[in-house]
């Protein structure tokens, strides 16, 4: 018979005392980055099981937190929030908290969700994804005092509440540079109709270095739904005008699988969100760090359910760029 996991066993692992283990469980914003990291890897790794009824009266808590799955979309980039959830998932477990997960075919219709799972669940917390302007998500639980963060910012008021986000403007200015600086001077964006704040943000980026490298973007952008299909009628669509791109940057890996299929391996393309298609394909990709971003959320939750920080945290995460066969 396997030998039961105890806060002894965890604080061995970790080479912390009994106390830190508990510190880490119930007050984690006492102790050192460093050494929660190092309990909760231990935590993990050795499988220990909270007792969730006594810590739960202890606590007054549930440690039950909510977040909506998004749809599959065409199947590519619906798995950057795949991975987000694993990562959000694993973080919570590591901190003691379940979550549970819940559908919502709009932002309205999210509203009625919350409103049902309070009145049926001792929730404690909702972690919001796919921010956009004038959210009216973050509105309606602020006003009913329920904790929560976005991974994604208030596009409207960036200091309204508390936000984890990946800085897009960098992950597309990055894109171009490298597109700059292996000889490219007529770069186009393939992205999302403007009004976006994620979309505008990653269009942004790309515009900003164009022109700090005096190149003109004027005429070489093209904004359409998400979709490889879409991708490859705004690549068309470049491709034919008087002075073609002879590079792309695209808002999405969708976006640029369309483009390679119009391009016909005649150009450069640089995608964005890293999916597992673009690793498959060699198709150079901005990459999230979401793993992170996940774990952040969930302190950043816990810090406002432990009343610490009275105000708002905001953090920004730089993604990094995978260079492969396409750019």
């Amino acid at each position: 018979m396997a030998e039961k996991v105890t806060i002894a066993t965890v604080a061995a692992r970790a080479q912390v005392s009994r106390q830190t283990v508990s510190n880490v469980l119930n007050s984690p914003q006492l102790v050192r980055e460093e050494t929660r990291r190092r309990v909760e890897e231990a935590i993990a790794t050795l499988g220990y099981r909270i007792n969730q009824a006594a810590r739960q009266m202890r606590t007054g808590r549930s440690q039950l937190l909510a977040v909506r799955i998004e749809p599959t979309r065409d199947g590519i980039n619906g798995s950057v929030l795949d991975r987000f959830l694993h990562g959000l998932t694993f973080a919570a477990a590591a901190a003691g908290y379940r979550v549970m997960l819940y559908t919502a075919d709009d932002d309205g219709d999210e509203i009625k969700t919350f409103d049902n799972l309070l009145a049926s669940y001792d929730l404690d917390g909702f972690v919001l994804t796919g921010t956009d302007h004038g959210d009216v998500r973050t509105f309606w639980l602020a006003e009913r005092g329920v904790q929560f963060v976005t991974f994604g910012r208030p596009w409207d008021e960036p200091e309204r509440h508390s936000w984890v986000d990946v800085d897009n403007a960098d992950g597309t200015a990055q894109a171009t540079r490298r597109l700059i600086d292996t000889g490219h001077r007529r770069i186009g964006f393939i992205g999302w109709p403007s009004g976006s704040g994620v979309g505008d943000d990653r269009r942004e980026g790309w515009q900003r270095t164009m022109k700090a490298h005096d190149l003109d973007p004027t005429g070489l952008d093209r904004g359409a739904a998400d979709g490889i299909a879409q991708g490859a009628e705004c690549a068309r669509d470049l491709l034919t005008t008087a002075e073609p791109p002879t590079a792309f940057v695209c808002a999405s890996d969708s976006l640029a699988l369309g483009a390679l299929q119009a391009a016909g391996g005649r150009t450069a393309v640089i995608g964005f969100d890293d999916t597992p298609v673009a690793q498959a394909i060699g198709l150079t990709s901005v990459s999230q760090p979401l793993p992170e971003a996940a774990a952040r959320c969930i302190d950043l939750l816990i810090d406002h359910l432990d009343g610490h920080p009275v105000g708002t945290t905001q953090v920004l995460l730089e993604p990094s760029l995978m260079i492969r066969t396409t750019a």
